[in-house]
């Protein structure tokens, strides 16, 4: 297959078929940093009203910059994978302090930016300012695989390198942002994970995996990790309406997040055994009710967790630092997991 011909044919499914996306319409490398950040592991129809949130809240990268921590992270709460927040928040500050608030317009120099990887370089470099770089997302990786015929695993070292190559081989350098952005719709539309729609594909006929019967197994993944299994107890305490939460500062999962006090345990254990053993938190209130159990799935980890509501008497203390009482009002408002998030949204309802 013909270099220029991969090119036009992806370009001209494109124009026919591309979703009106508000990041398409510009070229403000702030707005398509913002949306390739957002959409890094997260489905358009999620990402799209995190991407308004965000852009309503801070218009320009000097707003997001001032912004508090604390309120980047509420607006990105259920995204998930927070580090993407502190990183965001990170590059904004960079971005006006280092670059008196306008971003780098090389690829090398936007790789310098706190938190931009190869992907997101690559993207505000094409995107915004017209650089022939290729743009490799999941969906790239797939469709070369598929239509190339390459079974070298996407997520190795030597895969990257393949894959790369092969990218900007065939990247047109008339238009290179049109064809990156062709290439990704491609993926996400037509060449999907499963059951990608191969009697539409106008590469049907010179398709390897389609020829060969392998669109279920292109493309190669070395295996993840096994998910670690945690067990989670929160202790939801009570005073007043107002409940005993805190900050975590650990470097684990969910920091800078808010949740409850969190008793963790190696293995399941009955919650009467659990109350016993830690008797310290229990003094001075009254157990309320053990909740259902909650299993809440994260990329390397399964937790399983319950939480433990007790009512505090006036005379309770509070145990170690950083823990205080919050009104509902500012429970409300600050940023936590997606866990504490569902499990108040249902105590609410009840």
């Amino acid at each position: 297959m013909g270099i220029r011909y991969f090119s036009d044919k992806i370009v001209e499914w494109y124009l026919d078929n591309k979703r009106p996306l508000p990041w398409r319409n510009t070229t403000d490398p702030y707005l398509i940093w913002l949306s390739e950040v957002i959409l890094q592991q997260t489905r358009v129809n999620q990402g799209l009203p995190y991407y308004l949130a965000f852009i309503r809240t801070f218009p320009s990268v000097h707003d997001l910059a001032r912004a508090p921590e604390q309120q980047v992270l509420r607006l990105w709460q259920g995204l998930g994978y927070y580090t993407r927040a502190r990183n965001l928040h990170k590059c904004a500050k960079a971005v006006v302090d280092l670059h008196n608030g306008k971003f780098p317009t090389t690829y090398d120099d936007l790789l310098k930016l706190p938190g931009v990887g190869d992907y997101t370089a690559a993207a505000i470099a094409s995107f915004s300012f017209g650089q022939g770089v290729a743009v490799l997302d999941g969906n790239v990786f797939r469709v070369l695989s598929r239509i190339f015929g390459i079974d070298t695993p996407i997520n190795s070292p030597e895969g990257k390198k393949e894959f790369t190559r092969l990218a900007n081989e065939l990247l047109s350098k008339k238009s290179p942002a049109l064809h990156n952005q062709a290439a990704m719709e491609f993926g996400a539309m037509l060449c999907t994970p499963r059951n990608p729609q191969c009697p539409d594909c106008p590469f049907e006929s010179s398709c390897f995996a389609y020829r060969h019967n392998l669109a279920e197994t292109l493309p190669v993944k070395n295996r993840k990790l096994k998910s670690k299994r945690r067990y989670f107890f929160y202790l939801v305490v009570e005073r007043n309406k107002s409940l005993l939460m805190k900050k975590r500062q650990e470097k684990d999962i969910w920091h800078g997040l808010f949740d409850f006090v969190l008793i963790e345990k190696e293995k399941p254990v009955n919650p009467e055994k659990l109350i016993a053993e830690n008797s310290r938190w229990f003094r001075k209130a009254q157990t309320l009710q053990v909740s259902k159990p909650y299993k809440h799935v994260l990329t390397h980890q399964t937790i399983h967790c319950r939480f433990i509501h007790l009512a505090a008497g006036p005379s309770y203390s509070l145990k170690d630092p950083g823990l205080a009482f919050y009104s509902p009002e500012q429970v409300a408002e600050l940023p936590k997991p997606a866990l504490i998030s569902r499990f108040l949204a249902e105590q609410n309802r009840d």
